[in-house]
């Protein structure tokens, strides 16, 4: 009974889990609609610079210098 070498075998899986993953990728990333990935975290990235405008302008409105 001889051994096979398998090791080409494990190459052309890890291959192609490694195709899927990035076909997954990129789909995710340049899908399009309105719950794709794209507008979700564009979503995400407004809501969170919006948030930092508004603290921005509280934090300037609490130690602005009082008006003589």
């Amino acid at each position: 009974m001889k051994l096979r070498n398998k090791r080409g075998q494990g190459t052309l899986e890890y291959v192609i889990l490694v195709t899927a993953v990035i076909v997954v990728v990129i789909y995710f990333l340049m899908g399009t609609g309105q719950g794709s990935f794209q507008n979700t975290m564009n979503g995400a990235l407004n809501e969170a610079t919006e948030g930092m405008s508004t603290m921005s302008g509280r934090f300037d409105a609490a130690f602005a210098p009082p008006a003589p």
